[in-house]
């Protein structure tokens, strides 16, 4: 065999083993934290999300861009948010099963 035909069985079995690779099952693959801090302001509301996540961005004057500069900048409050959404997520999979 030549150089050229070991390097294309290599890439065709890397290129298969993608292919079998399952779904990712985690819920916030490929969701941005806008889209996730979106979501929660539909679902509660500001009001709310100041009360279940007591950070000043959720409760003094809020907005999506206040709460997304803040949320990026610190770790803890952006896994309580991601951690509030996954709850949502369970809830409304609870409901829609009742």
């Amino acid at each position: 065999m030549n150089n050229r035909t070991i390097v294309g069985a290599r890439i065709d079995l890397l290129h298969d083993s993608n292919m079998n690779t399952p779904p990712n099952r985690d819920p916030l693959h490929g969701l941005t934290l806008e889209a996730i801090l979106n979501e929660l302001v539909v679902g509660y509301g500001w009001p709310e999300l100041g009360r279940r996540i007591a950070i000043r961005c959720f409760i003094s004057d809020p907005s999506i861009t206040s709460s997304l500069r803040f949320l990026r900048k610190t770790p803890w409050a952006r896994e309580k948010v991601e951690g509030l959404y996954l709850f949502m997520l369970r809830e409304r999979q609870r409901a829609a099963r009742s």
